[in-house]
């Protein structure tokens, strides 16, 4: 990509946008970091230290008072924040990249989509996982037909946090749309209706395990496919001994993967995408395909994993922005994730099986 850069407002700065969105955008080819908002002094200065040309304002309508400026507005605030800020930014004139969850329920998330087409503006929701790199080897060997008819999906996504850290992610006030259901919950969500399209049927089972936790902390969804592909879909941070990541049982074969994409953990050790090796992890956590025995014991072979490419995302929507390539993540395509989601704590809660 030639050209100016296309200028970036980033609205928040606190784990999702100084880990991930910030030093993504740095990294992308055709945009350019132009404003961080944050209104703690803190992290004003750790955005300017590490972002020289970086302006930082105190709050978003500043940013938004200068709609005419910027070309693009990545809202990686709290959860509860999402819409009103996508709200604002679209009608400025903006287009939008919204961390996930986009919205608390899929009804809000089509309302913003139907804004932003209204608008002609992009809207786009951060699910940085679709390129995670066991995903994309995943993909690799469903489209080669190495597992023949995939029956059944399991994807893990669990930590060991015996005591909560508190904050908004935690709380139990359903305004703060938080827990681990519309948290993890939303990636793992996300790439089963990537890989086996849409659910036709949701049962969950969420649970607030730890003393002194208000939100869900161990938590279970199961997916009917519209194609008949079961999806068993975990995410904990009570889990004192992990499970793989995925294991994809198929017609032909099966595929166990253990151990997360290292880029999140790159990310928070302050390295920026580029540099050869990026998301590269070692031949000792390859995942192996096979039959008839546990990986465990030696079965199957080792698949060499592709490597993980969140830098692909911006690159993306920097296309889409000029006009040479589609939205990566449609704001619709969240809105069939949160039908899940919304589902699944209804299943929960009323200890039923829920029908889309």
């Amino acid at each position: 990509m030639t050209g100016t850069p296309l200028r970036v407002g980033l609205i928040g700065y606190g784990l999702a946008g100084s880990v991930f969105h910030a030093p993504l955008i740095a990294a992308a080819e055709g945009l350019a970091l132009d404003t961080v908002v944050t209104a703690n002094p803190e992290r004003q200065e750790q955005a300017r230290s590490r972002y020289p040309d970086v302006r930082t304002v105190a709050g978003p309508d500043e940013l938004f008072g200068r709609a005419g400026e910027l070309d693009l507005v990545v809202i990686a605030s709290p959860n509860r924040t999402h819409v009103p800020l996508a709200t604002a930014a679209l009608k400025a004139g903006l287009p939008v990249v919204v961390d996930k969850p986009v919205a608390g329920t899929a009804a809000e998330a089509r309302e913003l989509a139907a804004l932003a087409e209204e608008r002609g503006l992009l809207l786009s929701v951060f699910q940085n996982r679709r390129w995670d790199n066991d995903f994309l080897t995943l993909r690799r060997l469903l489209a080669d037909g190495e597992l023949g008819d995939v029956w059944r999906f399991e994807s893990r996504f669990e930590r060991w946090r015996p005591q909560p850290k508190g904050g908004w992610r935690e709380s139990g006030d359903p305004a703060e749309i938080g827990g681990l259901l519309y948290d993890l919950g939303s990636h793992v969500v996300d790439q089963a209706l990537v890989l086996f399209g849409p659910a036709a049927q949701v049962y969950a089972e969420t649970d607030v395990r730890r003393p002194g936790a208000e939100a869900d902390d161990d938590t279970f969804i199961a997916l009917t496919h519209a194609n008949g592909v079961r999806s068993h879909l975990y995410v904990s941070a009570t889990t004192a001994q992990l499970g793989p990541r995925f294991r994809v049982l198929g017609s032909r074969a099966g595929y166990v993967k253990y151990g997360l994409d290292p880029q999140e953990a790159a990310l928070r050790e302050g390295l920026r995408p580029g540099p050869a090796g990026w998301g590269v992890e070692p031949e000792s956590l390859w995942g192996r395909l096979g039959s008839g025995e546990s990986p465990v014991t030696g079965g199957g072979r080792p698949v060499p994993t592709l490597p993980g490419d969140y830098p692909a995302y911006y690159a993306a929507v920097a296309a889409a922005l000029t006009g040479a390539g589609p939205d990566p993540v449609p704001a619709l395509e969240a809105a069939a994730a949160l039908d899940v989601l919304e589902a699944a704590r209804r299943s929960a809660r009323d200890k039923v099986t829920v029908t889309l």
